[in-house]
């Protein structure tokens, strides 16, 4: 199962958070690191609120975009 740790950025959907996922990848030719962000819909049960730092992992299709929930918050 995936695992991701990211930011809760919104929360106006009910029962939904976005949460926006920040990676490093390398650039092939130039070898320099880039940011590369990501946003997923996660459903969510525990109440999140925006700014909190939560893993989200995936599960079975919960609608049509929502693919993810939220396991835990890490910080407030």
């Amino acid at each position: 199962m995936k695992k991701f740790k990211g930011e809760v950025v919104r929360t106006k959907m009910n029962k939904t958070a976005t949460v926006e996922i920040i990676r490093f990848k390398t650039h092939p030719i130039y070898k320099k690191r880039m940011k590369v962000k990501k946003k997923f819909h996660a459903h969510d049960e525990l109440g999140v609120k925006v700014g909190d730092q939560v893993i989200i992992t995936e599960t079975k299709p919960i609608s049509k975009t929502k693919k993810w929930k939220v396991l835990e918050v890490v910080k407030k």
